[in-house]
């Protein structure tokens, strides 16, 4: 501060008040933070007094004297926490009142004026005011504030106690200014330092008017390489496979998008004026998301080396990249360490051998002296206890403990018994009476804090606490009982986590004289427990207890030989009576030597922050135990109490005086009240530990004496655990003031904190550990943690022990100085080790807090702490927000803050976020409950209003990416070598189609046309379809004669009115039914080609009418069959604002047919004739269209017959969508070749009524149904509880021998066996349900059927599958995958598992891509302009090596063949072909190939509000765009858990985490992700994100 050494009682008022008016200028926004440090130090130029420094010579640290500070020291503390009332600044100071008006918003007590001119002097070299980060992008209703009455309760909370304390804030003693580097640099740098090469893009998101980054040169064409490689065709064909109906259900949700895209196979001259219009460098045009995309691609630099895909290594200790030693950093050279030794414990004579004797003796003799004096809520002293009535009262509550609780024979207590004490800090006498009266009743106190409601935070751990200690009584005052929470019916609420509690009130008219025969036991000085104090330890994540033995003489021996302590005495105690140094020495101590305590609680310090010194000076107190935060608040108010004196203190106790930013809230105090008596020597720091108690304390020096030095040691070296001194760069280093000497009789040595406890070095930091007699002696019913804490025996460097004392760890980080002086630089608990390097979490906090708090962070409330992602720490920081801060305020002190502590610390952020004002969870005294946020954090219950994180800046020990290796292996060495090793080439094979019968139905009709004829003459009452409504009502049904009559008018209609050729294309536009169906075979009949399209939905005309008019166009279709209401849709005026509808070609209503049959009928020349086109889009977003000839029709439906054992007497069910693949083969032409009746369940009816294909199933006794994943997934999640209810509609599936789901993708294990777990119950056999496996060139390659083994599962693992490779694994093994079987090869078909690009062929178990060879295989891709490169490609081509002569067509998918053991309908063991994925939807990154579905996987797990994911990639940057089921104040929840889930499963960085609404993603109807549909309108803009966050 300005005004650090300033004597305010010597500034005139006028100066004061002008003072203050600026203050208030500042903290309302009327003059800038620059101007109000040039007008404040002039106003005080003239009273700063001049400052010396004297440099001593040190061996091991350089000090430095305390008389003043210096550049390198850190400048005024600032208190743990702000006050939290208006009074909080003297309720008689003006200038104060005038502060509180600003809410808040002053940064006095956290602000350093030499740290915070340090940061605007770095921050003004900026070329730019605001920082080139991505700005994340929000939706407007995510983050629009809400008044600050509604998001910000009354704060009980703002001068809380150590956690996230505010005085370590501002006194950095680092110069900011040298260390920040520009944007563009820190970027660059963060990135080349890491080893992943993903890519972050974005600017600012409202950033219109914003001065834009200037793209560099060489980035920027460096992306115009990679768009230009970028395949156009490649680009977003719309899904003519689906329709979306108004936003709804899952399945509601398929979206077909414009056709901004060409079909395979057209010319990139031919390209669609519809296509989106890009920029020149390929970003679409009013693309914000790409613009932002492609300049912060500017900031990234792409990979250093191309990723190829050949020869790696995977071995697991290459996972991690293990960084390689620094040559350069500093290791410990001094000398092993010897253990330091206290002065020798006075023996004191005549002292009464233990507490309850002292309170006894002091009872007796000194009755009328006064014990303790409290105060009321302003201060004054509202009742003072004596020592007489202290004894009385502790008498009769122990008398009543052991006499009237329950009966004589079965008393409720007994000694040894553990109680706890709930009391308000408010109400310290009736704390003090109950734990001396448990002290004489020989039960055991424990003391906690009061739970204020049933969901306070830390309350599991005090359950914890309560249970594991036994506890079952709660002692209470009457007060505090009827302020706890209460149930409806009156009772005492039961706290989460808590025992069952037996409450007692202890107030004196509740208690029983003892009768006069009774005595206490008065023990003499033992070892047995004296009472248990809570702590929280980090390391085990609960709280967890120490059992405190008091040793009486030991304590007065102590206390007496530190600073005598004379009897009569007064001490005023600020501190938490109930724990740590407020009960050692406020209530322990001072009844041992019979002092006046006077304590002031924490609601007192609230109103009133001067009220502890006003103590001081009436009651001349001695002695004063207190925290900074009570320096700090002090030094803030004092400005009016001229008449305060404190030269009667001669001890000043800083309980909190181990933590390094303590230095400067002493400084601070001592410089102001000074002139008040005050004097330099009593200000004693002091150093505690839960485990050992005071470890060390400064005694107070002689008058005039020189004060002990400082060390101003190097951050740098800190990190590494060594001492060096800051002699280079000031702007990381760290000034911390000694805690004097080992306590008297104790025993002190500093030892590694990490692995055995070898004693460190005379240079080297470690943990303090301490004999003394005086310390807890266990963690309660915790013996193993125990032996760990209590029990260490320190060794040297050979790894021999020191001898058999055993020392108790403190958790204090420390060295021994000149003079055997102890120093302390931080806790074990606030440790966060990164990369092999230690930093201090309060070191971040401060550095945090000087970048600027006072737009941002409400009340400087910050919480650090760190978390385990991919084998390292990282480092979180979590800061309550503003109501008042602006987006893009917040943003810019993130930035700035990432900036400052990569400065100085050299340590990257992972995680940065600001939540609400309030919304942390808070400690009893209102700190922040570091574990309770950490664990929100991990679960996703943070809530945050705005997140950056930072993974290409912290993650630097991701694997190398994949590399070729320089050796040429061709596809002949290969399969040479696998026979060689004993490996079968893998390939597998369905049994053979068998001799067709003589006199049967095929050998007759080679032709369906023709087998429908034959079926209608010979069986012509046959039902062979049966179409059923959402009610389960046939609503259609078709024989065999009505199917072909009803074709015959189809086939009169489009000769009479179509004007038709033979082999012109005809498009079949209607509803799942059996109108599609005549109309299909009504077209083979007329010679010409059906091409079956969805229709349009008549709610979403502009997303889904295009994609018709997209594949008639393509198909060049002379004629449109429909119906009625489709064919007004087609010509409606709302379709003429997506298409124009002047153009269509002829539409052929067929509900009004012609009864006359047509002349003849058409049969084709040869079997080699096109029988129909089929179009689909792929999960890739590719529009193909194949051929298929009469001959492989007729053959893939006599291979289904075979393998499903189809025949006249058999019913299927089948719940598909009827206009591709399989499943088109499934709803139109199985059952006239086979003869089998097939009943008919639309997918949009089962939108309408879940049970429907479930009760058809049991109704009509189906033992064989086909599926699609959609409807699958549907029944999970829609009827997933409703199974009792279907059981009781008498629902039974046993009668279903085979469920197949048919599918163009790796076979979903996880749905399916959720499907059969959950209507296990209905009698679903585990055994039915399986896949099919089906690609454009060949639909049908695998059905499992009937006969056949069961599906096999093996485990593979991931890793291996990223380097093109299967490594089979056990069950359970880490980065395994679950691979389930397609099915059983159907009958004619030959597979093999070919290398890619060698086209060689490939062993058993080796991951290729999957050929087939096939009758019934597409004869090829149906293109405009026939490409004849790409028909060969795919469908007519060779191996390189092995069969060369044999035609192959290439499915385009990746798996592997695996022989099984299982035996196959032949005898034969069985070859099982695994799906691993489609190989055109693969991601590359690092070099690895990623399969989109196991990502996706990854991140529905991460939370429970992701509904559904995709993943695609963006220039290398990988894009999660994840659904939010939840509410959008969730949404930012999800960005770090996506982040982390991906990073340690798949060894990636996110990019970008997208959040949307449910349903966004596109679906088709096979239930297939369209992610190249997603990843455009992502480009384009078209999502309407919840959020959007740009990992950095």
């Amino acid at each position: 501060m300005a005004d650090r050494g300033v004597d305010f009682s010597g500034i005139p008022k006028e100066l004061r008040d002008h003072l203050a008016e600026l203050e208030l200028e500042l903290s309302e926004g009327d003059i800038t933070q620059k101007g109000y440090e040039k007008k404040r130090a002039k106003l005080l130029a003239p009273f700063l007094p001049q400052i010396t420094s004297v440099d001593l010579p040190l061996p091991d640290v350089q000090q430095q004297s305390s008389s003043g500070p210096t550049s390198g020291e850190p400048s005024p503390a600032s208190s743990d926490r702000s006050p939290a009332s208006p009074e909080a600044s003297g309720p008689s100071s003006s200038s104060g009142g005038r502060r509180n008006r600003s809410g808040g918003a002053r940064d006095d007590r956290y602000r350093s004026d030499i740290h915070t001119e340090a940061v605007q002097a770095a921050l003004a070299k900026h070329k730019e005011e605001k920082m080139a980060l991505p700005m994340p992008t929000k939706r407007r209703s995510a983050f629009v504030q809400s008044p600050v009455d509604n998001c910000t309760p009354p704060d009980t909370s703002s001068a809380s106690e150590d956690e996230g304390s505010l005085r370590r804030q501002a006194t950095l003693s680092a110069v900011l200014a040298q260390s920040l580097q520009s944007p563009d640099y820190w970027i660059n740098r963060s990135v080349q330092s890491s080893s992943t090469s993903s890519s972050a893009s974005s600017t600012l998101s409202h950033g219109e008017n914003k001065t834009q980054m200037q793209p560099q040169p060489q980035p920027t064409s460096a992306l115009a390489d990679i768009l230009a490689s970028t395949r156009i065709e490649n680009s977003v064909p719309p899904d003519v496979t689906s329709y979306t109906p108004e936003r709804g259900s899952r399945v509601d949700s398929r979206v077909d998008l414009p056709p901004n895209a060409m079909p395979k196979g057209m010319p990139r001259g031919q390209s669609r004026t519809s296509m989106l219009d890009t920029t020149a460098d390929g970003v679409p045009v009013n693309s914000r998301v790409s613009t932002k995309i492609q300049q912060l691609l500017n900031t990234l630099k792409r990979p250093k080396r191309q990723a190829l895909s050949e020869f790696f290594l995977d071995d697991s200790e290459e996972i991690v990249e293990v960084p390689q030693p620094d040559p350069n950093t500093p290791r410990p050279e001094g000398r092993q360490i010897i253990p330091v030794k206290g002065e020798p414990l006075g023996v004191v004579s005549n002292w009464p051998p233990a507490l309850q004797a002292a309170l006894a003796r002091w009872g007796a003799t000194q009755a009328k002296s006064p014990a303790l004096t409290a105060l009321d809520v302003t201060g004054k002293p509202l009742y003072t206890l004596t020592y007489g009535k202290l004894w009385s009262r502790s008498l009769k509550l122990a008398y009543t403990l052991l006499n009237k609780l329950g009966t004589k024979n079965e008393p409720v207590l007994r000694p040894g018994d553990r109680v706890a004490l709930v009391y308000p800090n408010s109400d310290p006498a009736m704390f003090w009476v109950a734990f001396y009266g448990c002290l004489l009743a020989e039960v055991i106190p424990v003391p906690i804090e009061v739970p204020l409601s049933r969901q306070d935070a830390g309350s599991l751990q005090i359950g914890f606490l309560l249970g594991s200690c036994g506890v079952g009584l709660a002692l209470t005052s009457e007060i505090c009982l009827k302020g706890l929470p209460k149930t409806p019916q009156g009772e005492i609420m039961q706290f989460k986590g808590w025992p069952r509690m037996k409450w007692v009130v202890t107030d004196t008219k509740y208690l029983t004289k003892p009768s006069k025969d009774w005595q206490p036991h008065i023990p003499t000085a033992n070892t047995d427990t004296a009472y248990i104090e809570k702590l929280l330890s980090v390391s085990l994540s609960v709280r967890v207890t120490v059992g405190i033995v008091r040793d009486c003489n030991v304590i007065c021996g102590l206390k007496s030989s530190v600073c005598p302590l004379f009897s009569g005495e007064t001490l005023v105690n600020v501190l938490d009576c109930k724990k740590d140094m407020g009960l050692w020495h406020g209530v322990l101590t001072s009844v041992m030597n019979r002092i006046h305590t006077i304590t002031v609680p924490y609601a007192v310090m609230k109103a009133c922050p001067m009220s502890w010194v006003q103590r001081v000076h009436i009651h001349k107190a001695r002695v004063a135990l207190v925290k900074c935060r009570d320096l700090h608040w002090a030094m803030m108010a004092h400005r009016d109490q001229r008449d305060t004196n404190l030269s009667s203190i001669r001890m000043l106790i800083v309980a909190d005086g181990a933590n390094p930013w303590s230095v400067s809230s002493c400084d601070a105090f001592l410089n102001v009240f000074q002139s008040h008596g005050l004097k330099p020597e009593v200000i004693c720091p002091c150093a505690s530990s839960p485990e050992a108690l005071t470890v060390a304390i400064r005694r107070p020096g002689a008058r005039g004496a020189a004060l002990p030095a400082r060390a101003i040691l190097s951050m740098g070296g800190l990190s590494h655990g060594v001492i060096r001194v800051n002699t280079e760069d000031k702007n990381s280093a760290l000034t911390v003031q000694d805690v004097g000497h080992v306590m008297p009789g104790a025993l002190m040595c500093i030892v590694k904190p990490d692995g055995p406890p070898q004693l460190c070095k005379t240079d080297e930091i470690g943990e303090i550990v301490l004999n003394s007699r005086a310390g807890g002696t266990m963690y309660y019913g915790l013996p193993g943690v125990t032996k760990n804490t209590f029990e260490v025996i320190p060794v040297n460097q050979a790894g021999a022990p020191l001898g058999e004392i055993l020392f108790t760890r403190t958790g204090l980080l420390g060295f021994v100085g000149p003079g055997s002086l102890v120093f302390v630089v931080g806790k074990n608990e606030g440790l966060l080790t990164v990369s092999g390097r230690r930093h201090n979490a309060d070191d971040l906090v401060a550095t945090a807090l000087a970048v600027e708090p006072v737009k941002t962070v409400y009340r400087g409330r910050i919480a650090v702490f760190s978390v385990t992602v991919f084998y390292d720490e990282r480092i979180v920081i979590v800061a309550e927000q503003r109501p008042d801060a602006s987006e893009e305020d917040s943003f810019q002190w993130m930035s700035r803050v990432l900036q400052a502590i990569d400065s100085i610390h050299q340590v990257g952020l992972y995680c940065l976020a600001l939540v609400p004002a309030n919304t942390l969870p808070k400690t009893p005294l209102g700190g922040i409950h570091i574990s309770e946020t950490k664990q929100n954090f991990l679960e996703g219950n943070l809530h945050p209003c705005n997140i950056l994180l930072c993974p290409h800046t912290c993650v630097t020990n991701l694997p190398k990416p994949r590399q070729k290796q320089p050796v040429g292996v061709g596809p002949a060495s290969i399969m040479v070598g696998n026979l060689v090793a004993g490996k079968r080439m893998a390939q597998a094979a369905g049994r053979e189609l068998g001799v067709l019968e003589e006199e049967g139905l095929v050998r007759k009709h080679q032709f369906l046309s023709e087998a429908l004829q034959w079926r209608a003459q010979t069986d012509p009452d046959h039902v062979l379809y049966v179409l059923l409504n959402a009610k389960g009502v046939a609503v259609c049904t078709a024989t065999c004669s009505q199917l072909h009559k009803r074709a015959e008018k189809i086939t009169s209609a489009l000769m009479e009115r179509g004007g038709l050729n033979t082999g012109d294309n005809v498009v079949l536009l209607y509803p799942p039914g059996i109108d599609l169906i005549a109309a299909f075979y009504g077209c083979l009949y007329a010679g010409v080609i059906p091409v079956t399209v969805r229709p349009p939905h008549p709610q979403n005309l502009a997303a889904t009418l295009p994609t018709v008019r997209m594949i008639i166009d393509v198909s060049k279709a002379a004629c449109i069959l429909t119906t009625q209401p489709l064919m007004r849709i087609l010509r409606s005026r709302e379709a003429a604002a997506s298409v124009n509808v002047k153009t269509w070609p002829t539409i052929i209503d067929t509900d009004d047919l012609p009864r006359r049959r047509p002349p003849q009928l058409y049969k084709p020349p040869t079997a080699e004739m096109l029988a129909y086109l089929d179009f689909s889009v792929s999960t890739t977003g590719m529009l193909t269209g194949v051929k298929m000839s009469h001959s492989a029709v007729s053959t893939l439906c006599r291979s289904i017959k075979l393998q499903c054992e189809l025949y006249s007497s058999r019913q299927i069910a089948i719940c598909l969508d009827p206009y591709c693949g399989l499943g088109f083969v499934q709803w139109c032409l199985s059952s006239v070749y086979s003869g089998h009746q097939s009943i008919l369940i639309p997918p949009m009816e089962l939108e309408l009524s879940l049970p429907l294909w479930l009760s058809t199933l049991s109704q009509y006794k189906i033992r064989d149904t086909f599926c699609s994943y959609s409807v699958m997934e549907l029944c999970t999640k829609g009827l997933g509880t409703q199974t009792d209810a279907l059981k009781a509609r008498g629902v039974n599936l046993s009668c279903v021998r085979s469920c197949v789901v048919i599918a163009e993708e790796r076979p979903r294990l996880t749905l399916t066996q959720s499907f059969s777990k959950l209507f296990k119950d209905l009698g679903l056999s585990p055994r039915a349900v399986s896949t099919a496996f089906g690609s454009r060139v060949n639909l049908a390659i695998c059905l499992q059927g009937t006969a056949g083994p069961d599906p096999s599962t093996v485990y593979v693992d991931m890793k291996s599958l990223r380097h093109d490779r299967v490594r089979l694994v056990e069950r359970g093994a880490p980065q395994s995958l679950s691979l389930m079987e397609s099915g059983t090869i159907l009958p004619g078909v030959r597979v093999i598992i070919v290398n890619p690009e060698t086209r060689g062929p490939l062993g058993d178990s080796h991951l290729g891509e999957i050929w087939v060879q096939s009758p019934h295989s597409s004869s090829g891709y149906y293109t405009i302009y026939g490409e004849e490169s790409l028909q060969a490609d795919h469908f007519n081509t060779r191996l390189s090596f092995g069969e060369p002569h044999t035609l192959w067509a290439r499915t385009g998918y990746l798996g592997f063949v695996k022989r099984t053991e299982l035996l196959g309908s032949t005898g034969d063991r069985h070859d099982a072909l695994f799906v691993v994925g489609q190989l055109d939807e693969t991601l590359e990154l690092r070099g690895l190939r990623y399969h989109p579905i196991d990502i996706e996987t990854s991140v529905s797990r991460a939370h429970r509000s992701i509904a559904e994911s995709a993943v695609f990639t963006w220039t290398n940057l990988l894009v999660v765009v994840a659904e939010l089921a939840g509410s959008e104040q969730e949404a930012l929840d999800l960005v770090p858990l996506v982040t982390n889930v991906v990073l340690e499963e798949h060894h990636l960085i996110v990019g970008v985490v997208v959040v949307v609404d449910p349903g966004v993603i596109p679906i088709n109807s096979r239930g297939e992700k369209q992610r190249m549909h997603l990843r455009d309108s992502f480009l384009a803009d078209q999502l309407d994100p919840i959020y959007v966050a740009y990992n950095m």
